[in-house]
């Protein structure tokens, strides 16, 4: 065989061997790319995503939307080839399979955490909005989980509503855990409580909860090698009581991250007149109950969907502008937003197409 053909020859059989290795050979990555995106003033699946009763609602245009990434399953197995495409294709983004799934999360437990962080985050829009419109919410302490095989496990429940600790009233989360840890393993603590059972009657019925019962709880010590303290097995966190019913429709989507385009939603329906002024306005956000917009994963992959559906301007979070910047689609202006009053003089300038001076985002922040 000559020379040549047999160099060509091995040169093939290595490219093919090369070829078959990406192919099957598993890398520990997982890949992100655009999601969908849904109208927050609109439908999703045939009924309104925000519905509002028992309060006055006022028209709406243009659009408010909030955006999605999607990700490859915990379990699948990218490949060496597939990994290469990613890096090089402009609307996708490969990342370590550990930045998506950490501590070996499985699918089930992603989608549990992301339901919860979902649920919240539609809370602490509704509260945002409604407090921007000074518009009173009731807030009070709950007990938000209790951990398997705790102290606390069949005495507390999730949704119960906290009164007090030992006597001594709760205003936050965080007071029930000062108050359990100043006494020391193996003491009782008396919890003040509403069941969550008398609490959710009481609000069907839109009305104040009045009868609390005493129970009491044998701490026990911290698993924490660094600080041992006395603990009861349960996570305190925050729930409302709204004047009027506030629902939001959308199903299938996780995370916390439309809470800021959920709580500007809410805010237009109750307001007269469009904040948009009918323009394509397209965002993303945490957003807690005072309206400060935190950051999210996968900006990229969320301004490149909002502007293949036609936005024109995007709401983005400050801490998330950087990272934005470097790589803004075609036509789609970043701006930037610490809270949900920056979302609403942005949107001011923008529905009235003065946007000389709105915060746009650059490449430093």
């Amino acid at each position: 065989m000559p020379r040549r053909t047999a160099t060509m020859l091995a040169s093939t059989l290595m490219l093919i061997a090369l070829l078959c290795a990406g192919v099957f050979i598993p890398v520990p990555y997982s890949e992100m790319s655009p999601g969908p995106t849904v109208n927050t003033l609109g439908e999703h699946d045939g009924e309104p995503v925000l519905q509002i009763s028992g309060r006055k609602t006022y028209a709406t245009s243009g659009h408010l939307n909030m955006t999605t990434v999607r990700v490859t399953s915990a379990d699948y197995k990218m490949n060496l080839v597939e990994a290469v495409y990613g890096w090089l294709a402009h609307d996708n983004k490969v990342v370590p399979h550990d930045t998506l799934y950490p501590d070996g999360k499985t699918e089930e437990q992603s989608t549990q955490e992301n339901a919860e962080e979902f649920s919240q985050s539609q809370e602490s829009a509704k509260v945002a909005a409604l407090k921007e419109l000074d518009i009173p919410v009731k807030s009070f302490v709950i007990v938000s989980t209790v951990a398997k095989d705790s102290p606390s496990e069949g005495v507390l429940h999730a949704g119960d509503v906290i009164k007090a600790v030992d006597g001594t009233a709760v205003k936050e989360p965080t007071d029930v855990a000062e108050l359990v840890t100043k006494h020391k393993p193996g003491e009782k603590v008396t919890f003040t409580i509403v069941p969550a059972k008398e609490q959710a009657a009481a609000e069907k019925e839109n009305k104040t909860a009045t009868e609390t019962q005493d129970v009491t709880i044998t701490t026990k010590e911290s698993d924490d090698e660094l600080e041992k303290r006395a603990i009861v097995g349960i996570t305190a966190g925050t729930d409302h009581t709204f004047p009027f019913t506030i629902d939001i429709k959308l199903a299938d989507v996780g995370g916390p991250s439309a809470g800021l385009m959920f709580s500007l939603g809410i805010y237009d329906k109750l307001t007269p007149g469009s904040l948009t002024g009918g323009k394509f306005v397209a965002g993303t956000g945490t957003i807690d109950d005072d309206g400060k917009v935190g950051p999210i994963g996968g900006i990229e992959m969320k301004t490149v969907g909002a502007r293949d559906k036609g936005a024109q301007y995007f709401l983005t979070p400050a801490e998330n502008c950087a990272s934005a910047a470097k790589d803004t689609p075609s036509g789609l202006t970043l701006v930037k937003v610490n809270t949900i009053e920056d979302a609403l003089g942005a949107l001011k300038d923008i529905r009235s197409g003065d946007t000389a001076d709105l915060p746009k985002c650059t490449t430093k922040g």
